[in-house]
């Protein structure tokens, strides 16, 4: 089996000017349209199956996402699709801003659906306890409701939050395309 060695920012900087290595962003497409490094290929992890390709072809593959650890924490399963010469970006793309590298910022696209979840649940939460403690005790019961769901999405990998705030018209904008 594969394993992935990382690769510091300026490394791969360097060998994606050159176009020597393959950059394959694996966030899902609304974090990879706010904002990416330019050259990268999205490829969300999220939508991959036991039969994606792997990565084989004449470029060495490095794979990153925004912190290093969602890239970490998916080794064995990227290592399953990659080719022999295959990295990871140490410390994602928040590493390589840190070095002032460039990235491709479209600030006209929707906050990332995790942010918005994080937003409408700490919402939702404060009102529910706010509400509780001017209105009536029993608007707790919002808060418990929220706080249940965001526990069952932690358990079971699926939240309907997530899920509601993706049909919404905000969200609705082209998906980012593969570079």
């Amino acid at each position: 089996m594969t394993t992935l060695a990382t690769l510091a920012s300026s490394d791969v900087a360097t060998k994606l000017g050159a176009g020597d290595i393959r950059l394959i962003d694996i966030r899902d497409a609304d974090e990879f349209a706010r904002e990416h490094i330019e050259g990268a290929i999205s490829l969300p992890l999220s939508t991959w199956r036991s039969e994606t390709p792997g990565f084989k072809g004449d470029l060495p593959t490095v794979f990153m996402c925004r912190s290093g650890m969602r890239t970490e924490s998916n080794r064995k399963q990227l290592a399953l699709h990659a080719a022999n010469d295959t990295h990871m970006l140490e410390g994602g793309l928040d590493a390589w801003k840190k070095q002032g590298l460039p990235t491709i910022i479209d600030a006209k696209a929707p906050i990332e659906i995790i942010r918005q979840v994080h937003i409408t649940a700490g919402s939702l939460i404060l009102a529910g306890a706010v509400l509780a403690t001017l209105v009536h005790p029993g608007f707790l019961g919002l808060s418990a409701f929220v706080g249940a769901g965001l526990l069952f999405a932690g358990v079971s990998g699926f939240c309907g939050m997530a899920h509601l705030l993706r049909a919404m018209p905000w969200n609705k904008a082209e998906a980012a395309s593969s570079v």
